[in-house]
């Protein structure tokens, strides 16, 4: 079946314009391969894969939210570890509620200080630790390097849950599957009518922002514009060395501006984040911008945000069409059950299910 000839015929919005996943299971023909070369892989970057890997994974990821009773068994008898060193609700739960759902069982680890590491113990020994002990890890830390001095003594696969500034892969995952839902024709190649991003934030202080850009790069055509919206006070820390020259070479067209309300009326999708973890603590960009129900926002226009949320987003959005942040943090267990599977080896076991 030829991508092309699918009709893209929207399914009817659930409750906080949550659109059903089999629209976007029709978009993608399936390939297996790509998610068998998965097995045992470290997921450290959002875009260390490929656009048709990541597309597999969405198409997966839409089967299991489709119909997940048949995907209750897949992990059983493995056992991941969850060590969290910096807070998290939606991240940290979403990643255990995504392996319990498979079958699996879960080693939590919530807090640095009960750990050897409060005594000085090297991360080195920590990673040798958990290849005795579990199948996965899903690591966050709020020191960049965390992770990779982790994944080199590490025997089985890790998954960056957020490490300082620098990613989150699974939250751009999470973001694009989301957009992915709202519109899948925008999985095509080169889709008829691309859409208008706007995004609100840092790319180089916010690890959401700089890694959903990174996906976005992935599908440089999905988008006819990304206009990232800022502060005159961030406009000095916009980017890091390289980062907008990388993105533009892979075929984003990225513009600037500090005023939203003349853009907002012409975005399709508007992602806002104002939280940027940094160090042991967070600060706070961007305090002028705000969306609410009075927004000048185009009818359809859907707004995603990574969570938790401030003033920055008011609640007299979430029982409008334009919230899909809601359904972007539920689509985000699909997306982990798919990814956690294929990572553990555990893919023949799903790619035939219907």
């Amino acid at each position: 079946m030829n991508v092309d000839d699918v009709s893209f015929e929207r399914e009817r919005p659930d409750v906080y314009g949550d659109a059903h996943p089999k629209a976007l299971l029709r978009a993608i023909q399936e390939d297996g391969d790509y998610l068998v070369k998965l097995s045992a892989q470290h997921i450290i970057a959002a875009d260390q894969l490929d656009a048709e890997t990541m597309k597999q994974l969405f198409r997966l990821a839409a089967k299991i939210e489709s119909n997940p009773r048949r995907f209750s068994s897949p992990l059983q008898g493995k056992i991941l570890i969850s060590a969290f060193y910096e807070p998290s609700t939606r991240t940290r739960l979403s990643f255990e509620s995504a392996w319990h759902r498979l079958g699996g069982d879960i080693m939590s680890i919530t807090d640095r200080s009960t750990t050897g590491l409060a005594k000085g113990e090297c991360l080195s020994d920590v990673a040798e630790m958990f290849n005795n002990y579990g199948d996965c890890v899903v690591l966050r830390d709020n020191n960049e390097e965390s992770i990779y001095e982790t994944m080199d003594s590490l025997r089985i696969p890790i998954v960056n849950a957020g490490n300082g500034l620098d990613e989150h892969p699974t939250q751009a995952m999470a973001d694009m599957y989301a957009i992915f839902k709202w519109k899948p024709e925008l999985v095509q190649e080169k889709p008829e009518n691309p859409i208008r991003v706007g995004v609100i934030g840092v790319p180089n202080k916010m690890r959401t922002v700089r890694s959903l850009l990174k996906c976005m790069s992935l599908f440089p055509n999905m988008a006819s514009e990304v206009v990232i919206i800022h502060d005159e006070t961030s406009e000095a820390d916009l980017f890091g060395e390289g980062q907008r020259e990388e993105l533009e070479k892979r075929g984003l067209k990225i513009t600037l501006t500090e005023d939203m309300e003349e853009v907002l009326p012409t975005l399709d999708v508007i992602y806002i984040n104002a939280i940027s973890w940094e160090g042991d603590t967070f600060n706070r960009y961007g305090n002028k911008f705000q969306l609410s129900a009075s927004s000048n926002l185009k009818p359809d226009a859907i707004i995603l945000h990574p969570l938790a949320r401030g003033e920055e987003l008011s609640t007299d959005l979430d029982h409008t069409s334009h919230n899909w942040y809601f359904s972007q943090a539920r689509g985000a267990v699909f997306v982990r059950m798919a990814l956690l599977t294929c990572m553990v080896e555990r893919a023949e076991r799903v790619i035939d299910v219907v």
